[in-house]
């Protein structure tokens, strides 16, 4: 099964829907904005990706933390700021079978399909 999490509107999420569907790949889409973050697949992705990668932090939603927040973050802080916000992590976030995927480039969903 492909699941990928993120943001309905997100330009990135859009060109990997579309990606997805042209080359005739069934996938469940989780919407942060109506279903809010999966603790379980985020404490994944930071597992096997570390939170640096999987927090965004060119956004918005990383700019407007608090600097102590941003200063002090770690796993646990990453994985709290992300179920309070979960804009902020990377889009999107594909899980397919047991692999985890930040981001989108065609390459990669080219070689992950």
């Amino acid at each position: 099964m492909t699941k990928i999490y993120g943001i309905k509107n997100c330009d990135t999420m859009k060109k990997a829907f579309t990606w997805l569907e042209e080359n005739g790949v069934n996938y469940i889409f989780h919407d942060y904005k109506k279903d809010g973050a999966n603790e379980d697949v985020l404490r994944a992705a930071i597992a096997e990706h570390g939170w640096e990668n999987v927090i965004n932090r060119r956004g918005t939603t990383w700019k407007k933390l608090p600097e102590n927040v941003k200063e002090n973050m770690d796993e646990t802080g990453a994985i709290e700021v992300a179920m309070d916000n979960p804009s902020i992590v990377k889009r999107p976030l594909l899980v397919h079978g047991k692999e985890i995927y930040l981001g989108f480039s065609q390459q990669d969903y080219s070689e992950i399909f």
